[in-house]
């Protein structure tokens, strides 16, 4: 699924709080912002005339573009001078609740058993493996710190290792637009062969002969992942061959072996439909064989297992999904028969195969559930769990031939476990517990609850709370509530050392669970998407009267935090009811909807009208123009505001928050905060790097604790 999606998942804890200097921050205020000229261009479809202002700033190679961003963030580091000693401090904060010298839990494949592990005062992973046993010579097969040296942005990603163990595919990205190069490293002798791959996702599969891997390549300009090739290892990539163009623009296109290890599988997939092809691993030359034909408003999934394909499908209007399986060699969708049924309570979200059991990934009311079957039907149970405010769900397990299944768990309270659970005996063992340092954490010291929230139309919305004991229960308590909303992502009760800073403050932080997510079950998506999707925001916007009502914070004291497409959710709720909030976080915010979904040349746009609408029809173009937070900025107060973008972003083009920004600057009639923060070196997902990405935290962190006067 693509998403317009940020989301940054680390750790934090304590320090000294005094009031801010009040007089200071008026000092700062006499500072002037800059003014984004004024180059009217009209947009007209519909009938309907737009005169976009701002449309100039579209142009990453202008240079007067180069220079208004540049100008913005000056502006917001001479207005936040006060805070930079604030910002160091949480950032080492936030740093030192890190385990900096950790290691994964290893997990085996084909005989060897693979590790990645942080070292104390490095950014990057270090990829590693022993042969057989752990207590064997440890080899490294990719050192990122060392890989990193003179890129401003690096990311790995999408190892492969072929299945005679010789040799590793993997991809590389140092400009943050999430365009990687493939290389293919020989884990005998350290070298990089010369076969070069560019533009690709960055992942790869390699066929059971040892030298033909299976790639998807991106359209140049729209980055769509449309097209998969085959490679042959030593043989110029000019010359790969194309095996499947994905040619409708509203699909893209990945590939994938199965956990077998016997098929290579191409999917093809929209927001509403899918469709998948296949060959024997074992013979690449093969041509792909469609598994069944896409039927629009069809999604399905497929793993192999001994004699059957098992297909997870909405197949028969079966909304929250249904498991389905098929002979090797009867795969149209006349031949699926039913194997474990459609419930209208719960959504099955995902399968596990083992070879004496499968295990289904559920959730129900919210929660994630984890049943063990028996494929011979003589047992079936579910894991317990208790808590209203956790996560759980698989960990790594690629091994069809045991009897131990791996998942985590943790409360929103409490840190992650990695747990193995022996399922012929019924018992669990802790493989890992994640540490958060620093001598003061106590998880006894947090409470969590789930509250229910009414919306204006009789539906119940979800929300997960999370504070400190001694936090007093009343309208003075700073509160900062998230929210996504949209693809059907859920955004679970994860714990999160990095905001124990704010806990620890006196902050509440509450997740609501609104429509656009598939909290509730994929019924709760579809509620929230398309001409539904002002379901999302009411939500948003109801969950925080309902917090304000029963006196868990008021308007002076609720912040609001969103990025990507929940940046759009901010957009829109500070539109729709600004004075509700004393502070809002925007990252990479989705802003400019009308704009954006016309463009065909923009990534994620055509592959997004399922999830949208698509405005070249006119009921969607006047639903989406209703909402668009840049189309509707009115001259009227906002909230205090620090919106974030990457200059590189892929996902959302750094114009889209420039544009709102400046649209804001002209017509907002308060003199609150506005700041627009742009990473000229970053995209979509921040900074690179285990720690540079807490910089970017400890902003966010530093504009809200500074408006509520808790800085040094």
């Amino acid at each position: 699924m693509t998403l317009r999606l940020t989301y940054i998942f680390i750790p934090i804890f304590y320090l000294i709080f005094v009031a801010a200097c009040k007089k200071e921050n008026h000092t700062f205020m006499d500072s002037k912002p800059p003014i984004a000229k004024k180059i009217p261009k009209s947009l007209e479809l519909h009938g309907d005339v737009r005169i976009d202002n701002y449309y100039w700033l579209n142009n990453r190679e202008d240079e007067e573009v180069i220079d208004y961003l540049s100008a913005e963030n000056a502006y917001y580091e001479q207005m936040t001078a006060h805070t930079k000693t604030f910002q160091e401090e949480l950032f080492k904060e936030m740093k030192s609740r890190i385990k900096e010298d950790d290691a994964s839990v290893p997990y085996k494949l084909n005989g060897f058993w693979y590790i990645t592990k942080y070292e104390t005062g490095k950014e990057y992973p270090i990829y590693s493996r022993r042969k057989e046993i752990l207590e064997a010579a440890n080899e490294v097969m990719f050192n990122c710190n060392t890989m990193a040296e003179g890129h401003d942005y690096f990311h790995l990603r999408g190892i492969s290792v072929s299945p005679n163990n010789k040799l590793a595919s993997f991809g590389l990205d140092t400009i943050s637009r999430r365009q990687y190069h493939i290389q293919i490293k020989d884990l005998e002798t350290g070298e990089i062969h010369p076969d070069k791959i560019e533009n690709t996702t960055g992942s790869s599969v390699w066929a059971n002969d040892n030298k033909s891997i299976f790639y998807t390549k991106k359209d140049p300009v729209t980055l769509r992942s449309d097209k998969i090739y085959k490679h042959v290892l030593g043989t110029p990539s000019e010359e790969d061959e194309l095996v499947f163009h994905e040619k409708d623009s509203t699909f893209y296109t990945f590939v994938y072996k199965t956990k077998s290890k016997e098929y290579i599988v191409i999917g093809s997939t929209s927001t509403l439909t899918s469709e998948y092809r296949f060959i024997k691993a074992d013979n690449p030359n093969d041509e792909f064989k469609v598994f069944a034909p896409r039927e629009r408003g069809i999604e399905y999934s497929l793993a192999h297992y001994q004699d059957y394909f098992y297909i997870l499908t909405n197949k028969d209007s079966a909304t929250n999904f249904k498991l389905m399986r098929t002979s090797l060699d009867k795969t149209g969708i006349k031949d699926w028969q039913e194997f474990i049924p459609h419930k209208e309570d719960v959504l099955l979200e995902d399968l596990e195969i083992f070879k004496d059991y499968y295990v289904l990934l559920e959730r129900e009311n919210g929660l994630n559930q984890i049943r063990v079957s028996r494929w011979d039907d003589s047992e079936s149970y579910y894991l317990p769990f208790t808590s209203e405010t956790y996560v759980a769900g698989p960990f790594v397990n690629l091994d069809f031939n045991t009897e131990k299944f791996r998942y985590y768990y943790n409360e929103m309270g409490s840190p992650y476990a990695i747990i193995e659970f022996d399922l012929a005996k019924n018992t669990k063992k802790v493989l890992k517990q994640q540490e958060v340092l620093g001598g003061k954490f106590d998880k006894t010291n947090y409470r969590t609850q789930r509250l229910w929230a009414t919306a204006r139309d009789g539906v119940q919305i979800p929300i997960s709370m999370v504070y400190h004991k001694d936090t007093k229960l009343d309208e003075q308590n700073p509160l900062l509530q998230y929210a996504y909303g949209s693809y059907g992502s859920t955004v679970d009760p994860y714990f999160s050392s990095v905001r124990l800073s704010l806990l620890d403050r006196g902050f509440i932080y509450a997740i609501a669970h609104v429509r656009g997510g598939e909290y509730l079950g994929r019924p709760w998506y579809d509620d929230g998407k398309l001409l539904n999707k002002k379901n999302t925001f009411t939500d948003f916007v109801d969950c925080s009267r309902f917090l304000i009502e029963n006196r868990y914070t008021s308007p002076e004291h609720l912040y609001a935090s969103g990025g990507s497409a929940g940046g759009l959710l901010m957009g829109a709720i500070v539109n729709m009811a600004p004075e509700l909030y004393h502070g809002v976080i925007a990252s990479v915010p989705f802003v400019d909807v009308v704009t954006t979904m016309l463009d065909e040349s923009i990534p994620l746009t055509t592959g997004e009208y399922d999830e949208w609408g698509n405005p070249n029809e006119k009921e969607y173009y006047k639903y989406i123009k209703s909402y668009s937070p840049y189309d509707n900025v009115e001259a009227k107060p906002y909230p205090n505001l620090y919106v974030s973008t990457g200059l590189h972003d892929s996902q959302v083009q750094y114009w889209e928050p420039a544009k709102w920004v400046a649209k804001l600057r002209d017509l907002k009639t308060d003199d609150n905060i506005l700041f627009l923060d742009t990473n000229m070196d970053a995209g979509h997902g921040g900074a690179s790097g285990r720690f540079e990405s807490l910089k970017e935290k400890a902003k966010e962190y530093a504009f809200i604790l500074d408006l509520e006067g808790k800085t040094l």
